[in-house]
């Protein structure tokens, strides 16, 4: 997987990626060039075999400001229809990449986490954050409505629709301890270790079973748009195969042994 990217920073290291956006002078924003680059990055993940897991990180003391006020809103009041459903339509195909990328993703959020910022932190497997975090879909505040790149359909189904309704009608903030009693991050951590339990709980899945993984992310997409009897099904076809694996005789041997299983993603 390529780390040589120009809108955002991104390092690999023990197969974890670690990305962020790279303007922390002004809580870095996304503009037209980052959106297309991450959406691009997070497409080529899908085949990427040095990369297990990704930390999508914060800058500075901010996770992300959303949209750039001059470098994109400022043009989208200059653009026709045609022009504004396909940067509308780029914008929700990097959260689609998120989501379909096949590596769980885990947002790292500290300070200010707004706008699309918030999306791509809703649209991460998990969520870690400091007390400092301030998380807010402000769609409402800048004339737009909330369902922006899959807020209505995604946030719903992670605090309940009353809630994400408050939060998508008014714009605003979400505090830290609002998100953790929510169910939006998993917990809250200090600044000073965020960096660090991202990375221990990246170490973590890491070392589990990965072609599992991919598995698990697949069918938590999936099962979404599917009945009860749809999702049985399709996870007795998905936990069929995961039992073809490597890992799955290598957990077998290891239990037999009384050893702690050591998987290899096959």
């Amino acid at each position: 997987m390529r780390s040589d990217v120009t809108h955002f920073q991104c390092e690999i290291k023990d197969r974890i990626a670690t990305v962020r956006l790279d303007r922390p002078d002004r809580k870095n924003p996304l503009t037209f060039d980052s959106y297309a680059e991450l959406r691009d990055w997070f497409r080529d993940l899908v085949y990427a075999d040095d990369v297990d897991v990704v930390i999508f990180g914060s800058n500075g003391g901010n996770f992300s400001s959303g949209g750039d006020v001059h470098d994109i809103i400022g043009p989208l009041t200059r653009m026709n229809i045609k022009e504004l459903l396909r940067f509308t339509r780029m914008t929700g195909d990097l959260v689609k990449a998120i989501v379909n990328c096949g590596k769980p993703v885990i947002a790292a959020v500290d300070g200010v986490c707004v706008g699309a910022g918030a999306i791509i932190a809703m649209a991460s497997d998990l969520r870690l954050a400091t007390a400092e975090a301030k998380t807010a879909f402000l769609f409402t505040r800048v004339g737009l409505a909330g369902c922006d790149m899959g807020a209505c359909a995604i946030l719903p189904r992670i605090i309940g629709q009353t809630r994400a309704a408050e939060l998508l009608y008014t714009g605003r903030a979400m505090s830290a301890e609002e998100g953790e009693r929510w169910g939006f991050y998993n917990r809250l951590v200090t600044g000073k270790t965020l960096e660090g339990e991202a990375l221990k709980l990246a170490q973590k899945i890491q070392a589990g079973p990965n072609f599992a993984h991919m598995m698990t992310k697949t069918m938590l997409a999936q099962e979404w748009a599917m009945s009860i009897e749809q999702a049985i099904e399709a996870e007795a076809q998905a936990q069929a195969i995961c039992m073809q694996t490597g890992d799955f005789e290598r957990a077998y041997n290891a239990f037999v042994a009384k050893e702690r299983p050591v998987f290899e993603g096959d």
